[in-house]
């Protein structure tokens, strides 16, 4: 076996061994339509971030109305990403938890059967993270001096394989799965002084040539 080829199964393994986690989704075509919207994906993203809320507090933090959040919360459910949360809902007010930590889409052919979904959902987890970064940005200024100095923004513009690629994005996830994840129920327990840092890693190829055009 080359090294390419070795350095790119190892590669699919460490995503199939994330996959495989307890607590992650991996999206099928039902999950990937019912996320292909942004205030889908911060619902659950809030509902993950922050534990279990009403639609009413989480129109709130998104600037919606309540409707709206409602409604989605229920489409949501239905795709099996949030449920409700019994102990907690009355008869006037239902509570929302989410059902999963974190979600994979590892499935190759799924955006080449799905593609306006696909692009729909990326899309969607793109606005996510460009107003998390910007929310980031707003408050930079009023935090105390030793997390304004943690504060990173850096691009490195690299000349790669997709083999080479594949293994850069095992070893990022590598070191970053030497980190303590952020979870509502356990964040008392954590040292003192931590405090939630989202890390937003985005691998973009930009190809100087176009792609061969297959032959029916």
């Amino acid at each position: 076996m080359t090294d390419a080829k070795q350095q790119a199964n190892e590669a699919t393994k460490t995503l199939a061994g994330r996959a495989g986690e307890e607590g992650t989704v991996v999206l099928d075509a039902k999950g990937l339509r019912a996320l292909a919207h942004p205030v889908r994906v911060q619902l659950v993203g809030l509902l993950r971030k922050h534990g279990p809320s009403t639609a009413t507090r989480l129109a709130e933090r998104l600037g919606v109305n309540s409707g709206t959040a409602s409604y989605h919360l229920r489409q949501l459910g239905a795709a099996g990403f949030v449920e409700e949360d019994t102990a907690r809902g009355n008869a006037r007010e239902r509570w929302w938890r989410a059902v999963h930590r974190t979600t994979v889409l590892n499935d190759r052919g799924l955006a080449d059967r799905e593609p306006e979904a696909a692009l729909a959902y990326l899309q969607a987890i793109t606005a996510t993270y460009t107003l998390r970064t910007q929310q980031t940005l707003n408050e930079l200024h009023t935090m105390p001096h030793a997390w304004r100095g943690t504060f990173d923004m850096s691009d490195w513009i690299l000349r790669l394989t997709p083999e080479e690629t594949s293994t850069l994005r095992r070893e990022l996830e590598e070191v970053l799965g030497r980190y303590r994840r952020d979870d509502p129920e356990q964040a008392a327990s954590a040292p003192e002084g931590a405090e939630r840092v989202s890390v937003i890693t985005q691998i973009l190829p930009e190809l100087d040539t176009a792609a061969p055009v297959e032959e029916s």
